[in-house]
């Protein structure tokens, strides 16, 4: 009953209201044909007739504003320096300064190593051994200062809480908290009997540019 509908022609009293002209049988299945054959995507790969066969005939198809928007959404820009220099980010509380409390990241930090460089045993290789440790994360490592252009940091021991690009943070035992420049001073780290040495000059990276990088084995490589 409603096909009979569909293709039943218009009345003529309400072709003058519409403004529009009730075709012949012919011309109708005739642009119909075109209309479709126009619309269907990529017709040369389709058979028409077998296409018109089915109920269903898909004209177009446009992507949801959501999926097409999915793949060019930027991604969410976090704080840069400034706005986390204004926000005091990376600053220690007075109460928190005190070495007892990064004892534990401290012990963290050894089974850490350890288990980086393989057991640190004394049939481990040093040139791997170096490699590893150049790669390595040092927060809650021991550091000493053994050398530098400036003397009153000279023999300054503490656990390291924060590392940057061009300077260590470090808790010492007195409870105070100590930013050493890297450049122009070297460092001692010592771990199950081993004593590392790292030049400041060559450690001017933060440290998950380090974990990144690849260095190449070379005998005179400074630490």
């Amino acid at each position: 009953m409603e096909e009979a509908l569909v293709r039943a022609p218009i009345p003529r009293d309400l072709e003058k209201v519409l403004g529009i002209e009730s075709q012949s049988r012919l011309k109708a299945e005739a642009f119909t044909q075109a209309f479709l054959k126009k619309s269907i995507q990529r017709p040369s790969k389709h058979d028409l007739k077998s296409m018109l066969s089915h109920k269903a005939v898909i004209l177009g198809f446009n992507k949801p504003k959501e999926e097409q928007s999915k793949g060019s959404r930027r991604r969410a820009k976090g704080l840069n320096a400034r706005q986390k220099s204004e926000m005091r980010v990376f600053d220690i509380k007075a109460e928190q300064q005190r070495y007892e409390l990064f004892l534990p990241l401290h012990q963290l930090w050894r089974r850490y190593i350890t288990d980086l460089c393989g057991g640190l045993t004394s049939s481990s290789s040093p040139q791997s051994v170096q490699l590893k440790l150049l790669r390595a994360d040092f927060h809650g490592a021991i550091i000493s200062v053994v050398r530098s252009k400036c003397p009153s940091y000279v023999g300054t021991t503490g656990i390291l809480v924060q590392e940057f690009r061009h300077v260590f943070k470090i808790i010492t035992k007195e409870d105070k908290l100590k930013v050493i420049p890297k450049r122009n001073s070297v460092f001692e780290v010592e771990i199950n009997g081993f004593v590392l040495h790292i030049y400041g000059n060559k450690f001017e990276q933060r440290a998950s540019e380090r974990s990144s990088k690849k260095y190449k084995a070379k005998g005179t490589m400074d630490l």
